[in-house]
């Protein structure tokens, strides 16, 4: 008799990563995995049926949004069936023996160099260098036996990689979390939903985009957050993604309803359960 198949998990970066964290997080341990090294790679992933789902970041307490996955949101279409609330503890890790003062490059993924600015800026006379993913640079620094370079990343990296851990927490803000959506190509209706996520556009007009913010309001329903999208080949123009919650569906069935009649290309991108953030 054949073992159940594992559930295929795209994520963004190589084994102990923080999307593999947040993916375990959501799914439990027993998935499968898919790497990419790249976002693009990882919708390629869930469009080609390489994978059943994608993790993907979309947010950072201290980087803020990542606005080239709002566009690959749009372009691809997915559904949003959840989300999770990851916290995010940096470290610097080196090879055994290497002391900070050794340290001539320390190489990480952009977002985690800028969840790291202050630590980083103190540091004289040290290159910093971009890479594909945290977990992958603390890969590099093993496999190619690098001395006089560290990588920025997590705990799980340090122990799948056997690197000594130089500096501890070193992300600016101690209270430092991404948020991860969960991607899915086919619709899935989530038992009891109270949050949805929401695209739209409005007309180039005074109070237009306000109108249609103020009828959530009047609705009870609260907004958690609003990102505004350029449209590609239209200056001036912008999509509205936003984020809402609600204690009645009634009231944000309601709220849609009369929203469709106040904007254009309403997109309703998910409705799925409210993480909690846990420190």
């Amino acid at each position: 008799m054949n073992k159940k198949q594992k559930v295929r998990v795209a994520i963004q970066g190589i084994a102990t990563s923080f999307h593999e964290v947040a993916a375990m997080q959501y799914f439990g341990t027993d998935i499968q995995t898919i790497e990419c090294l790249s976002f693009h790679a990882l919708c390629e992933s869930l469009n080609d049926n390489t994978a059943d789902y994608a993790v993907m970041a979309i947010e950072n307490s201290i980087a803020g949004s990542i606005l080239p996955n709002y566009f690959l949101l749009q372009q691809n279409h997915f559904n949003i069936l959840g989300e999770v609330y990851q916290p995010i503890h940096m470290h610097l890790l080196a090879l055994p023996g290497v002391k900070l003062k050794d340290i001539k490059t320390i190489e990480s993924h952009p977002m985690a160099i800028r969840q790291c600015s202050d630590f980083l800026y103190r540091l004289p006379n040290v290159e910093i260098r971009e890479s594909d993913d945290t977990a992958l640079s603390a890969k590099k620094v093993r496999v190619e036996s690098l001395k006089d370079t560290a990588a920025i990343a997590n705990e799980q990296a340090a122990k799948k990689y056997k690197l000594n851990i130089l500096e501890k927490r070193i992300e600016t803000h101690k209270k430092n979390f991404t948020r991860f959506l969960i991607l899915s190509k086919k619709d899935a209706v989530q038992k009891t939903p109270n949050k949805a996520s929401l695209s739209f556009e409005v007309a180039n007009e005074v109070g237009s985009l306000a109108d249609a913010l103020m009828t959530f309001k009047n609705e009870g329903i609260n907004l958690t957050k609003i990102q505004s999208v350029p449209i590609i080949g239209k200056p001036s123009e912008y999509t509205i993604h936003i984020d809402v919650e609600w204690k009645k569906r009634k009231s944000y069935d309601d709220a849609i309803r009369l929203v469709l009649r106040q904007v254009r290309n309403l997109n309703v991108m998910g409705e799925y359960k409210k993480a909690a953030i846990k420190f």
